[in-house]
């Protein structure tokens, strides 16, 4: 009863200190929805519990719980891909690609942790063009602020794919955000770049933080 008690505790102050950095990394992942990105944050910790011991509290639990959140994010958003292709077939609508949702304004974590509304918009607009893994690389590598490596252990995959993975990525995203309103003064291409510190604009993780 005690090592129970201890482990609840344990979780429960893992999941107040996480929390936020979860479901801000979660609403990326999900395309830009704060409901679906408490959901999914919800579902991973639901499914993680079970397996919170003492090698995974004195380890990397954090690492441990963001490659579950990813891996679940992955397996979401594929089968609701399956699910709108089979609704719109069924329909006998001829085009499958469902209309992107309007992005909600409220961000969960703080007034607004992506910076200024519209860049935050065209970012995450944009996000939703990409394929779920490779949309996971460009969420750890830019606002989570994962290294290569780093990335590569949470999808499984190796170095050279996490690289090649950002680089489309990126690439993908100019082109999404190329077709979007000019922001700010600046066309929207401008908003995504890759420089030397490793952190684009708009997917910074320290972006939205009060002065």
């Amino acid at each position: 009863m005690a090592r129970a008690s201890e482990r609840e505790e344990d979780f429960r102050q893992f999941v107040e200190a996480h929390w936020l950095g979860l479901v801000r990394s979660a609403y990326l992942l999900v395309g830009g929805d704060h409901g679906e990105a408490e959901d999914l944050v919800q579902q991973t910790l639901a499914r993680v519990y079970g397996h919170w011991n003492r090698r995974v509290r004195e380890g990397a639990p954090v690492a441990y719980v963001r490659k579950a959140m990813v891996n679940q994010a992955i397996s979401n958003l594929r089968r609701k891909k399956v699910q709108e292709v089979l609704s719109s077939a069924w329909s006998g609508e001829v085009d499958t690609t469902p209309e992107p949702r309007a992005v909600r304004r409220d961000v969960p974590g703080s007034r607004d942790p992506y910076g200024a509304v519209e860049d935050r918009d065209v970012v995450v607009r944009a996000l939703r063009e990409l394929p779920p893994r490779m949309r996971a690389v460009v969420v750890l590598r830019f606002f989570d602020d994962l290294t290569e490596a780093a990335t590569a252990d949470v999808l499984g995959m190796s170095v050279g794919s996490v690289k090649s993975q950002t680089s489309r990525g990126l690439q993908r995203l100019r082109a999404a955000m190329s077709d979007q309103e000019v922001v700010g003064g600046r066309t929207a291409t401008d908003q995504v770049s890759v420089p030397s510190s490793g952190a684009a604009v708009g997917l910074s993780r320290d972006a939205g933080r009060p002065s």
